[in-house]
């Protein structure tokens, strides 16, 4: 089978980084309420470990967003 490659089409990148930015808070939002929602320290520790770890990547996300609206 022979393989093909895409075409770099970069036109809707923006929109798709503003979408996972949106859709990652979401996540945070829903996480959040789950925390609210146990009594256990060691899951709310661990929620809280990854919904730090959505911070950071919503962060970077917004700087690619960035570097996309100027391009």
């Amino acid at each position: 089978m022979e393989q093909r490659t895409n075409p770099d089409n970069r036109a809707d990148n923006a929109a798709h980084l503003a979408q996972h930015i949106q859709n990652t808070e979401g996540n945070i939002g829903k996480a959040k309420e789950t925390m609210s929602n146990t009594e256990s320290p060691t899951i709310k520790a661990q929620i809280q470990a990854k919904n730090e770890r959505r911070e950071a990547a919503i962060e970077g996300m917004k700087h690619e967003l960035e570097d996309e609206r100027q391009h």
